[in-house]
C-alpha cells in the first residue's frame, strides 16, 4: 500500500497566489468539484513547492522562488498582471477562456451606451437638482459607439449592440473583419476611427503599447460630447487628463469599471464627479465552477507532458 507521501508526490500541488485577491473562494471550489489536488493558500507554509501557480496580481518576483513550478495560470482571461513580472519563470501562462465571460461583458456595455445615448447620465443628474428636461432622442442608428480592442470579447460586444441597430466601429492592432463592423488598424487609421466615435468602449489588452492609451492626445481625436467607457484595464487611462476633459466639457462623461488602483481609494476625485459613474470590476465574472475546470485540465495537462490550453505569448504581452 503506498505511503501517504507517495501518494501526495503524484496528487498536483496548486498553489493560490494574490497579493490583492481572497482566493480562498477558489479553494472552496477545488474541494467542491472533489479534485484530487493539494492546494496552498499563499502565504501559508509550504506555497513554494507547488507545481502549479493560480494567480491574480501576484508578488513580483514570487514564481521564481518556487523550484518545482511548472504552470502559471491566471484566474481569468487577463494576463498583463502576471506578464508584469520581470522574474517570471520559463513555465507556460494560461488563461481563463469563458464564453459566458464575454456575455457579460456586452451586457455591461450595453448598459453603459444606453445611459449615454439615452441621455440617462443627464436625467440622473437633473434628479438630483430637481429638474425636468425631455430633451430629443437620437435612434440607436445614429449614434455611433466605437471599440478599441476587437479580440474575442470586442467581437461579442460589437455583435450585440449591432442586434440593437448602433452603427458601431472597430479598431485594433492588425485588420479584423466582422459583417456590420466598420474596421480600423495600425496607428495610421486611429485618428479616423476616433474621429466618428459618440461612445469609445476600451477592451484593450495592457501592453506597454496601450499602457496610458486613454490619454490627453487621444481624447483631443475624439468628438464633442463624446463619452468613454473603460472595461480593459485601470492602466489604459490616465485620470488626470479624463477629469480635464470631462471638466473643460470637451468629453461628456466616462464609465468606468477599472482603475489604477482597487480597490478605488476612499480620496479619488472619481467617486463624487457628478459626471463619472464607477463599478467595482464587475463588468463580468467568470463562474468559479468553470475557471476550477480549466485550471484542473491545465494542470493534468502540463504534468503530463502535453501542451496546456490558451497559453499566453510573453512577447505581446497577453
Amino acid at each position: 500500500m503506498a505511503s501517504m507521501a507517495q501518494r501526495d508526490a503524484k496528487v498536483p500541488h496548486i498553489a493560490l497566489i494574490s497579493a490583492t485577491l481572497d482566493l480562498t473562494f477558489l479553494k472552496e471550489t477545488f474541494k467542491t468539484k472533489g479534485l484530487d489536488v493539494r492546494l496552498s493558500l499563499y502565504p501559508e507554509a509550504g506555497f513554494e513547492a507547488a507545481d502549479v501557480a493560480v494567480c491574480w496580481n501576484p508578488p513580483p518576483g514570487l514564481a521564481s522562488t518556487m523550484p518545482n513550478l511548472k504552470l502559471i495560470h491566471s484566474i481569468a482571461a487577463g494576463l498583463d498582471n502576471i506578464f508584469a513580472d520581470p522574474h517570471l519563470p520559463d513555465v507556460p501562462v494560461c488563461r481563463v477562456v469563458d464564453s459566458q465571460h464575454a456575455f457579460g461583458m456586452a451586457e455591461y456595455a450595453i448598459w453603459s451606451v444606453l445611459l449615454f445615448h439615452r441621455r440617462m447620465d443627464l436625467h440622473l443628474q437633473n434628479a438630483v437638482h430637481k429638474r425636468w428636461e425631455r430633451p430629443e432622442q437620437t435612434a440607436a442608428k445614429d449614434y455611433t459607439v466605437g471599440i478599441l480592442g476587437f479580440g474575442a470579447i470586442g467581437r461579442i460586444v460589437g455583435q450585440r449592440l449591432r442586434a440593437l441597430d448602433y452603427t458601431v466601429r472597430a479598431w485594433a492592432r492588425s485588420p479584423k473583419q466582422e459583417a456590420g463592423i466598420a474596421s480600423y488598424h495600425g496607428d495610421a487609421q486611429l485618428p479616423e476611427f476616433l474621429s466618428g466615435c459618440s461612445a469609445l468602449i476600451c477592451l484593450l489588452p495592457l501592453t506597454q503599447a496601450t499602457r496610458g492609451i486613454l490619454n490627453a492626445d487621444l481624447f483631443a481625436l475624439l468628438p464633442q460630447s463624446a463619452a468613454i467607457i473603460n472595461m480593459g484595464r485601470g492602466e489604459h487611462l490616465v485620470e488626470a487628463d479624463l477629469l480635464a476633459a470631462i471638466d473643460s466639457g470637451h468629453l461628456r462623461g466616462a464609465v468606468l469599471d477599472v482603475f489604477l488602483q482597487e480597490p478605488l481609494p476612499e480620496e479619488s476625485p472619481l467617486w463624487s464627479h457628478p459626471k463619472i459613474f464607477t463599478t467595482p470590476h464587475i463588468a463580468s465574472m467568470p463562474n468559479s465552477q468553470d475557471v476550477v475546470a480549466q485550471i484542473f485540465e491545465n494542470t493534468t495537462r502540463v504534468l503530463s507532458g502535453q501542451a496546456p490550453l490558451n497559453a499566453g505569448n510573453r512577447s505581446r504581452g497577453y
